[in-house]
């Protein structure tokens, strides 16, 4: 597949290195050399210097003969130009643009986007993704992570072992004996830095971030089962008055379940993001600063969620934050240099734009009958969803014998719309079934050509 890239920045480099990684025809476009020359120094694909929205640009890049153009540079209006360029002058076929002003995505101007007007097939919204990544962890006390799958009927958890877990030291395959009431299937430990697809003989250990499978009717006890039986949030203060946590500040308003309260440092942005909350508490300070956190009544909260746009303030205010008593810091984190150091701190969920937006413009870069795409840990693997085809290799066969490539898991597989199966070995996928695996970055190829549409389905 032939991609442009439009914009250097972190999401297109991680995009760009993911493909490459994938034998893709890649070539990235931006008008910081400096950026351009990051690009050609670390990864195999074409890189040029020029304005992404202009046609001679565009042309250069070989946008002509190219499959998809993702457009996420920092201008929205530089992301729709060079979508408009590509369908008009070169027809491309798919086009996605990352659009961060939210004036721009209000329903009564939708028809912006329609085909005649500007051919936009895909827009990405980083900070709303980021704000209902967000509410998704603050559903699930205790998680690291939390993924629904097959319209959340199926959710992937990812969560911290610590000392008094009751299931470390266990073999995965004695799971089922010692503890009937865990249905669950283990999809990845990261232990050390680094992640480990188990095997049956594997055990987790105190300390391992673990992702697993469950039904979502079934998620409370697994968390039990991991010793995580934190008590729920109903009280969130958010530090950073910026478009993520007015996004997410909005969705709790419509939850009677919570309550929330914004700290913003800049006295205008507050003044406006308060006749943008009407019934939610803004408060004008640095949430780094004892009196302000104090009149936030932050030892009441049960979590902080800090959202501004520097990572050290925000692991400075989720570490106050704590030391006030507060359960529960969920911080938003761009570099990803930080994330070792991060569960050191106390900090309890990461949450990183980057591999947000990566994993919603995948979902579109995949082929096959790709349902849904979560990218975790830098691209290590993947969460797919998937729907079985008559003419997949995998219908009609036990799974045991279904020769699944090395570094895949099959995590649960959702039947006629409803019915949530676990799988043993002699489970048996049958055509309609959306199958949900984790995929190591190696195998998502040999994944997509199995779930592949083609000629004699028709």
């Amino acid at each position: 597949m032939k991609v442009v890239i439009c914009g250097a920045g972190q999401v297109g480099f991680h995009i760009a290195r993911y493909l490459a990684s994938e034998q893709n025809d890649v070539t990235v476009v931006d008008q910081s050399p400096e950026l351009i020359s990051r690009i050609n120094d670390s990864l195999d694909v074409q890189a040029i210097v020029g304005h992404a929205s202009h046609p001679d640009v565009l042309a250069r890049a070989g946008v002509a003969d190219a499959d998809m153009l993702i457009a996420v540079t920092y201008a929205d209006e530089v992301n729709m130009i060079a979508c408009q360029v590509a369908h008009s002058l070169f027809n491309v076929p798919t086009k996605i643009a990352r659009i961060r002003q939210q004036d721009y995505l209000q329903a009564e101007w939708s028809n912006l986007f329609a085909t005649d007007q500007l051919p936009i097939d895909v827009i990405i919204s980083p900070e709303i993704e980021v704000a209902r990544a967000i509410r998704r962890r603050l559903n699930v006390p205790g998680a690291a992570d939390m993924i629904p799958m097959a319209d959340d009927m199926v959710r992937v958890i990812s969560v911290r072992c610590e000392e008094d877990c009751p299931i470390v030291h266990t073999p995965l395959r004695q799971l089922t004996s010692l503890f009937p009431d865990l249905a669950i299937t283990v999809l990845a430990i990261i232990r050390g830095g680094a992640m480990i697809i188990p095997e049956s003989t594997d055990q987790m250990l105190p300390g391992d971030e673990v992702y697993f499978c469950a039904d979502t009717g079934h998620v409370p006890r697994a968390m039990a089962a991991f010793g995580h039986q934190e008590p729920e949030t109903h009280r969130v203060i958010i530090a950073g008055g910026g478009n993520i946590g007015v996004y997410l500040a909005k969705e709790l308003e419509d939850d009677p379940d919570y309550t929330a309260k914004v700290i913003e440092l800049d006295r205008t942005r507050a003044r406006r993001v308060a006749e943008m909350l009407p019934t939610t508490t803004v408060i004008q300070g640095d949430g780094l600063e004892a009196e302000i956190l104090e009149e936030a009544n932050v030892g009441m909260a049960e979590a902080i969620v800090a959202v501004t746009d520097h990572d050290e303030t925000n692991i400075l205010a989720s570490l106050l934050a704590k030391q006030y008593g507060v359960n529960r810091a969920v911080s938003l984190i761009n570099k990803s240099s930080y994330g070792s150091l991060i569960t050191t701190l106390g900090i309890d969920v990461v949450v990183s734009p980057r591999e947000i937006t990566a994993s919603k413009i995948l979902q579109h870069v995949r082929r096959g009958r790709i349902r849904f795409v979560y990218s975790i840990r830098d691209g290590f693997a993947e969460v797919i969803e998937a729907e079985a085809l008559q003419t997949s290799p995998l219908v009609g066969m036990p799974l045991k014998d279904a020769k699944l490539p090395d570094g895949v898991i099959v995590g649960a597989v959702v039947r006629n719309g409803g019915e949530v199966i676990l799988p043993r070995p002699d489970t048996e996928i049958i055509v309609g079934d959306h199958v949900i695996m984790l995929v190591s970055a190696k195998a998502v190829k040999k994944v997509e050509k199995m779930f592949a549409v083609r000629l004699e389905y028709f």
